[in-house]
């Protein structure tokens, strides 16, 4: 079960650190929200659901993911990209239904949403009656099997709960976010959420293999300007801290 691999250039106007150069490693929370004026390009990762878009290669890696373990309508999306002025919705009617620590809990405020960056996705066991805010996605069956093959395909379970306490937001086992692979690996072999990650690369840069034996190496830098030339696949990606998360993959003959 081999993954899609995906190599995102550096954007034009990446080094102003403008919102238009988000990348799958952006962090978004409560204290790091998102800036406003960039630009997504949007698709359904499950035609069946048109309306529920999220980023296009993070939909790609989704579908294929969904694909391999034979979970096509079986598991279906329950809420991808959401504007602003959704994210505001959602927040007043649950903090209007459900008081102010439900809402605090299960809702992302509005500018600190990852929904709002197209690259997370709530996703259901299929069901007659799906519950938007907490939609059931247990860990065994087909999910367990979707579960086990995500991080390969780039995503990771965002919210743990035994994380709650660094991301701010209770458990959300339905909740996945697209980081690419092979961050969601590493992640999840080492027990990171995004928080964590983020700042394991500020002290230091990491190397490792993957499966294919291919090296590939990580790091956080300031100032892409210093940045020396590769010849090999390199990705950057803004992590909203005001540095760029780069990753370098081997050249292979």
């Amino acid at each position: 079960m081999k993954p899609l691999l995906h190599f995102v250039q550096q954007p034009r106007n990446m080094k102003d650190g403008s919102a238009a150069a988000l990348g799958p490693l952006v962090l978004i929370n409560r204290q790091h929200p998102l800036q406003s004026g960039f630009s997504l390009s949007l698709t359904p990762p499950d035609n069946s659901f048109p309306h529920i878009q999220m980023e296009t290669q993070a939909a790609r890696m989704l579908a294929a993911c969904l694909q391999v373990v034979g979970a096509q309508g079986q598991i279906v999306p329950v809420s991808g990209w959401r504007s602003h002025k959704e994210q505001q919705t959602i927040w007043d009617d649950t903090l209007a239904q459900e008081g102010e620590d439900f809402t605090r809990n299960y809702v992302a405020y509005p500018g600190c949403s990852e929904h709002e960056t197209g690259l997370a996705i709530d996703l259901a066991q299929a069901a007659e009656t799906i519950d938007f805010i907490r939609p059931e996605l247990p860990y065994d069956g087909i999910c367990g099997d979707f579960r086990r093959a995500a991080a390969r395909y780039g995503f990771v379970e965002r919210y743990q709960a035994h994380k709650t306490a660094i991301t701010g937001i209770a458990a959300e086992p339905w909740h996945f976010r697209y980081v690419g692979a092979p961050h969601a690996q590493y992640m999840e072999a080492h027990d990171l959420c995004l928080e964590e990650y983020i700042a394991l690369l500020a002290d230091h840069p990491l190397t490792w293999h993957l499966e294919t034996g291919r090296r590939v190496t990580v790091c956080r830098v300031t100032d892409l300007d210093f940045l020396p030339s590769t010849n090999g696949p390199r990705q950057i990606s803004s992590d909203n801290l005001g540095g760029f998360v780069v990753t370098d993959w081997e050249v292979t003959p």
